[in-house]
């Protein structure tokens, strides 16, 4: 099979690459918001999964706050949030994101969630309640969510899409291939089913979904996604590359070079993909303001 590699064959998969190096900037605004992070007892995904962007995020009228707590139920293992038996949902927790919402005066803001499976809903009414939270105190703030599959269950998909969101992102993470071994409690159909339904029971919304690559996928393995994407409707793709977050998670097999990334954008697009962002750095939420932005001069148009 066409690997496609384009490191450099013996390199140390441990070894970063020159194209993946870069400085950690520390400012007033990222100093700002880790203090009502802290304050109002929050969690972002950017700090508890340790994205590599959590400083360029924070200096940016955006953020993404995980809600439902920082421990998840399932084990996916290119994940570095904790898992273990989360705590019950907190009932002021969307509140105090609406009030982080006001005191940022953000412009876009995310609400993922760990996965909690634990719930009969899976968190469904706490993505509704923090959403609408936000709308009420700062309506001209635009809403994305990132959900977990909620087990296949269109009523919890249905309570998240009556809230008003925006933008609705659910991460196909990998190709089908590499899914026992990366997510071995999700099922690559049920992904592309939340995707789908939610074209189906909400006109007109946005639908996102995340590819991670240096797994060990093949290029043909990814243009076979980005066609499944495109039938269920996906309107934008964000392709990243993977950064093992622990010692335990899943081995990273390649750096992917930014000309791949390119090559894998245009490919996306030409299947179908309305909105494709893709490089070394990309993650679900990285510059998500951008498409919406995007989506809004196509509407106006």
């Amino acid at each position: 099979m066409n690997r496609d590699k384009l490191h450099t064959p013996g390199d140390n998969p441990r070894r970063l690459p020159p194209w993946m190096r870069r400085k950690v900037r520390l400012s007033e605004n990222v100093t700002k918001l880790k203090k009502i992070i802290k304050d109002k007892n929050l969690h972002t995904v950017c700090q508890s999964a340790g994205c590599p962007n959590f400083h360029d995020c924070f200096e940016k009228p955006t953020a993404t706050f995980m809600i439902l707590g920082n421990i998840c139920s399932r084990n996916c293992r290119f994940c570095g949030v904790p898992k273990g038996t989360p705590a019950l949902p907190d009932n002021d927790e969307p509140d105090r994101v609406a009030d982080a919402a006001e005191s940022l005066q953000l412009k876009h803001i995310v609400i993922t969630s760990v996965t909690r499976d634990d719930l009969e809903d899976g968190g469904a009414a706490q993505f509704a309640r923090t959403i609408e939270a936000i709308r009420h105190r700062r309506p001209e703030t635009t809403t994305e969510v990132l959900i977990p599959d909620f087990q296949g269950n269109k009523k919890s998909l249905q309570t998240v899409l009556n809230s008003g969101i925006d933008i609705l992102n659910h991460n196909v993470e990998t190709v089908p291939r590499l899914y026992p071994d990366v997510r071995p409690q999700a099922d690559f159909e049920q992904s592309l089913c939340v995707l789908r339904n939610a074209k189906e029971l909400k006109t007109g919304i946005i639908t996102k979904s995340g590819l991670m690559v240096g797994l060990g996928e093949t290029v043909e393995e990814m243009m076979a996604v980005f066609r499944h994407l495109t039938e269920v409707g996906c309107d934008a793709l964000t392709i990243g590359q993977y950064l093992a977050p622990n010692h335990s998670s899943f081995p990273l097999v390649e750096y992917i070079h930014p000309d791949q990334f390119e090559r894998y954008r245009q490919q996306a697009e030409s299947a179908g993909i309305r909105y494709v962002y893709a490089g070394p750095y990309v993650r679900s939420s990285y510059n998500a303001e951008e498409l919406m932005d995007a989506v809004k001069e196509a509407r106006s148009e």
